[in-house]
């Protein structure tokens, strides 16, 4: 208990035992003398006995020296020095505890979850590791001395660019919980040097620039130059005899190199440090000397381009042949070299004994990017290490496992069959025997039923199918292909797991209904709960009298005690009020405006897109617009004044998207400058939205809009974390939207529209459907120019607009009533502060089950049977 008070005051930033503070405020006059004397003063008490084994240095002296060293600095230090100096001292002690995990893992050879993801949205590391790693105290004290507070120098520190929006959020989530948990298990993915983009605004409109993250180095990985693999693509596949037995041998046109780099993942007050390990592009040969001479200065860095553009940019657009080429290369490329990597250390302890495999090993397909897996492992085990066909599908299958992150069935990752042959000749005939193994066991299987149904339902299950759209193309269909080589499928909330088992993959559910399974997802509750927003936290660890509801969110469940009480109401509206503060001065940095502190800061944050429907909340704010306007002064003064918010990336191909980024930017500009109305109501869209940003939003929201069309969002996670911090939700039955409401309590969660179960009726009969007139109004004054760009807004009220059959996909008009008439009530409910805050504190209260500690305990024990392996502290 002693030490874990002592981290709830760390937390808190009160004084700990040791008399220091995690974010201790500078109050000397001249933080340029401070600096150059504090660094004087460590490096005079820093030991440099002779002969000795030299002590640690201090954390202030270890920061001088990296500085010194490494950067070739001397006092009057930047906060970017400030930042490069503790990161590297702090990397130290990240890989001593690294190396003692992993060599006792090493020993102890455990089973491995081996988490395989596309991408990892990880944010900022310096502020989780040294919380984690339970430093914040001597290196807060540290960074004080030097003239600075941990929460600036956190600031200079660039967001890796490995992730876009929840799917890699929830792997670097998933990352940290299985650190937390002790379990043995690493991520796998690419080291984008670019990221997606970084977004900026240009006249209103979405542009998309490099993000060039590693331009200062990157403190945080450990490049590792005696783990590399080759990995091949396109060329031919011959049939050859090797000691009388027919095999095939695949001869790829093109190799690359992969190049580990090595993340470590520090779990919080536990010894054990997991890994990331990501993976770059280099070529074979560095420079073509030869075509240089020659004159041929292209060709002379060609091969290096090459290779370099399969991990320069996540997601890059696939609207062209060449971009649906590369896409498939990065999927292939990272799942290839993480494959090696594991066999190759199993080989090296367990020799060819595969069976074990199975026993040692299990891989996490997240979502059907890296599905390749399955054909991989296979050639893998039949081509590279000699196993029959039939051992080797035995192993594939109950290795891998797979998540689905969508319910939109024309998501499902579908290639074409000429793409997949070209570049991987070899995987594709792999895909070609399996097709044809599960079609015949299809036919057994179906022998009850005859004829033309018979092959319909083994044509609609088949891997390998007709293009519905161009009947002359046929497609790989890579769900189809996980589920059929991997031991368990499963969806990442209540409603859309069951929409996976009774619509998705309906087909394949009911011939493996034991395979299915859901995994509600989680956030981890330490970066989004307990790190971001240190100054609740340190109240809920005061209520509930100790902080172990960090690694235990169930305990949050205590402050349903204090949800009513005034006093504690008055407190925790306090901290609310300084994390708005704190948006709104980055909403003035972004912007120039300063925006009314008092006003419900309403937010939605999240990918761009059509399902998500940042359209239907933007109509909600014009035409809460338009009913001010229309009031009287003294009618005004009775309206809830609303700061929004909308954040996001528009995929660079999603032309839809950006038209709404475009709408959004168009109506903040009108309403902004309105005179009459500008202190009732903002709206700003905030561009370039990651995790730092999300870590400045999320705790300052008092209102957050989870608003998809019911049955369209899989999980969501921002939900979660906004639930956490005690945000009310405006949201439709959808998603993980209806767990939080059973969790928080549905009548304290604002609840509107249609119901998944109506969504095929209600789009058959659309063209059918009277729209509200007040829809109708909006519809024209878009039309009309009222925010200008008319033409370039013309195809957005065309895709909502009655006229057109098919139109209006995501039902807006049908939810749209329902969604005024919610916001009406969340008006209502935010002049009662005294109820408002009672329902914030019931949010926190019921978030225990969002903890990604949760899912992952899941996981282990019904899909991976994986065990806790902690190291000795």
């Amino acid at each position: 208990m002693a030490q874990r008070q002592l981290q709830a005051n760390r937390v808190a930033g009160a004084p700990a035992s040791s008399g220091r503070q995690v974010f201790p405020r500078v109050t000397a006059p001249s933080r340029g003398a401070l600096r150059i004397s504090a660094v004087a003063e460590a490096e005079r008490t820093a030991p440099t006995t002779r002969g000795s084994t030299p002590a640690v240095p201090a954390p202030t002296a270890d920061i001088a020296n990296k500085l010194r060293y490494l950067f070739g600095r001397n006092g009057d230090y930047t906060s970017t020095d400030a930042y490069q100096g503790t990161a590297w001292s702090v990397r130290e002690k990240l890989i001593d505890s690294f190396n003692k995990t992993h060599e006792f893992w090493k020993k102890e050879d455990p089973k491995f979850i081996y988490y395989l993801s596309a991408e990892f949205l990880m944010g900022r590391s310096l502020t989780n590791t040294v919380f984690n790693l339970g430093l914040d105290g001597e290196y807060g004290a540290a960074l004080t001395e030097l003239g600075y507070r941990m929460e600036e120098v956190a600031d200079a520190e660039r967001d890796a660019a490995l992730g876009n929006g929840g799917l890699g959020r929830l792997a670097a989530c998933f990352l940290d919980s299985m650190a937390t948990l002790d379990l043995p298990g690493w991520g796998y993915g690419i080291r984008y040097k670019y990221g997606m983009f970084k977004q900026g605004l240009k006249n209103g409109y979405q542009v998309e620039m490099p993000d060039i993250w590693l331009t200062k180095g990157n403190p945080w990985e450990v490049r590792r130059d005696d783990v590399r693999f080759e990995v091949g693509f396109g060329g031919r596949v011959e049939r050859r005899k090797v000691n009388g037995k027919e095999v095939s041998v695949w001869s790829p046109s093109e190799r690359v190199i992969a190049q580990a780099y090595d993340n470590p993942i520090p779990g919080f007050n536990t010894p054990t440090t997991s890994n990331l390990r990501l993976w770059d592009a280099l070529p074979l040969s560095e420079f073509d000397l030869s075509a240089f001479n020659a004159g041929d200065y292209d060709r002379a860095m060609l091969e290096r381009e090459r290779a370099e553009a399969i991990s320069a940019v996540l997601y890059p657009n696939d609207s062209t042949p060449e971009g649906k080429e590369l896409r498939l290369k990065q999927q292939y490329f990272f799942v290839c070299a993480s494959l090696q990597d594991v066999l190759s250390r199993f080989k090296a302890v367990h020799g060819s004994s595969w069976d074990l495999l199975p026993e040692k090993a299990c891989f996490q397909l997240n979502d059907t990017h890296p599905t390749i897996a399955v054909a991989e492992l296979m050639r893998l085990l039949v081509d590279v290490e000699g196993l029959d066909w039939e051992a080797a599908w035995t192993i594939t299958t109950k290795c891998l496992n797979y998540t689905n992150h969508t319910v939109m069935p024309e998501a499902l990752e579908k290639w074409p069959v000429k793409v997949m042959a070209k570049m991987l000749p070899r995987h594709m005939e792999i895909i070609e025997v399996i097709n044809e193994g599960w079609t015949k066991w299809l036919s057994g299987h179906l022998k009850d039923v005859k004829g033309e149904e018979k092959a319909k339902r083994i044509a609609a299950m088949s891997i390998i199918h007709e293009n519905p759209w161009n009947k002359e193309e046929m497609l790989v269909n890579m769900a189809y292909l996980a589920v059929v080589g991997s031991s368990a499928v499963n969806g990442v909330a209540a409603i859309h797991s069951n929409i996976v088992k009774d619509e998705i993959l309906n087909d394949f559910y009911q011939i493996f209904p034991s395979k299915f399974q859901n995994k509600t997802n989680g956030v981890t509750p330490r970066r989004w709960l307990a790190w971001c927003n240190p100054e609740l936290s340190a109240l809920i660890t005061e209520a509930l009298g100790s902080d172990e509801w960090i690694n235990d969110t169930e305990k949050l469940a205590g402050l349903r005690a204090f949800a009513s009480d005034a006093a504690f109401q008055k407190r925790w509206a306090a901290v609310k009020a300084a994390k708005k503060a704190k948006l709104a001065a980055l909403i003035k940095k972004v912007h120039g405006d300063d925006v009314n502190q008092n006003a419900l800061f309403d937010i939605q944050i999240k990918r761009i897109h059509e399902y998500k429907r940042q359209y239907l909340n933007v109509l909600s704010i014009i035409w809460r617009y338009k009913q001010l306007k229309s009031m009287s002064p003294e009618e005004r003064k009775k309206a809830v004044p609303r700061v929004c918010v909308i954040g996001g990336k528009a995929a660079s191909a999603y032309d839809m998207a950006k038209r709404i980024i475009r709408l959004v930017t168009a109506v903040g500009d009108v309403i902004n400058k309105d005179p009459e109305t500008r202190d009732l109501l903002r709206l700003y869209f905030l561009p370039d939205y990651n995790v730092s940003l999300a870590e400045t939003i999320i705790p300052a929201a008092e209102l957050s809009q989870h608003i998809s069309t019911a049955g369209t969002e899989a999980s969501g996670t921002s939900n979660m974390k906004f639930q956490m911090n005690g945000c009310l939700i405006i949201g439709t039955w959808d998603g993980a939207n209806i767990e939080i409401a059973e969790e928080t309590g549905v009548d304290n969660v604002f609840v509107f529209g249609v119901r998944a179960e109506e969504i095929n009726r209600l789009r058959k009969e659309r063209k059918n459907f009277k729209t509200d007139p007040r829809w109708d109004e909006l519809m024209r004054d878009i039309e009309n120019g009222m925010f200008g760009d008319k033409d370039y807004f013309k195809p957005l009220v065309d895709s909502v607009n009655n006229m057109k059959v098919g139109n209006d996909w995501f039902l807006l008009a049908n939810d749209f009533a329902a969604y005024l008439d919610a916001q009406e009530e969340v008006d209502r409910t935010y002049k009662d502060q005294a109820e408002w805050l009672r329902r914030s504190i019931m949010y926190t209260a019921g978030s225990g089950k969002f903890s990604s500690d949760r899912t992952i305990r899941e996981y282990a024990e019904d899909i991976w049977h994986v065990k806790p392996c902690r190291p000795a502290a």
